[in-house]
């Protein structure tokens, strides 16, 4: 009786735990802490094929279906204050044919860099301003992912062009206005928080 009170035990653990991986998408060990559950659960999880660990600290669904956005979810998940930034950003917002090895994430200054196996990640720290503004907020399957809009992420390439290349930036800002993504009134909002205004001007007046 107490072997059966057990198992049923175990089964009702790993399946409140696997609910809760199938509303979340990724899931942290820290999150169990919200229903109660000890770590080990995921660890028996593992060990039958029924949780898969993507990195160090965090899980998923063995058939949960890789999508585009997979190591911008890892990011959000594993380090939720980060915002999405340049290259990285430019590739959200489908505005480059740049094929980033890593993802670029902005911080505060002074920030140390998050100590993560995989994705391999590439910090860029920004004074206060620079970095609160522009962030917005996507959630894409289940997922909340801060990223900087449009037009702080152009801005921004063109602040760290001797990082990513002067000709991102400019394939980025045709790119936009194209596909009519971008409003450069907030555009020059953006160059002057960057202060960038004298080396965007030239190309505004360009394309307009």
């Amino acid at each position: 009786m107490e072997h059966n009170t057990t198992m049923i035990n175990t089964n009702n653990q790993s399946q409140r735990v696997l609910a809760l991986v199938a509303h979340r998408g990724l899931l942290r060990p820290k999150d169990l802490d919200g229903i109660h559950m000890p770590r080990m659960v995921l660890t028996r999880l593992v060990a039958t094929g029924r949780l898969e660990r993507v990195s160090r600290g965090l899980y998923r669904l063995p058939n949960s279906q890789i999508t585009e956005h997979e190591s911008l979810f890892t990011i959000a998940t594993l380090v939720p204050q980060a915002v999405i930034c340049l290259l990285s950003a430019l590739q959200f917002h489908e505005l480059t044919t740049q094929l980033p090895r890593q993802i670029w994430i902005a911080a505060p200054r002074g920030s140390h860099a998050p100590k993560i196996s995989y994705p391999p990640i590439k910090m860029i720290q920004y004074s206060d301003t620079a970095y609160s503004e522009g962030i917005e907020v996507v959630e894409r399957e289940k997922i909340k992912i801060q990223v900087y809009n449009v037009e702080k992420t152009i801005a921004d390439c063109f602040k760290h062009r001797h990082k990513i290349g002067l000709d991102v930036a400019l394939e980025a800002l045709k790119e936009a206005k194209l596909k009519k993504k971008i409003d450069m009134n907030e555009l020059w909002r953006f160059a002057k928080i960057c202060r960038v205004t004298n080396l965007i001007r030239p190309y505004l007046e360009a394309i307009e």
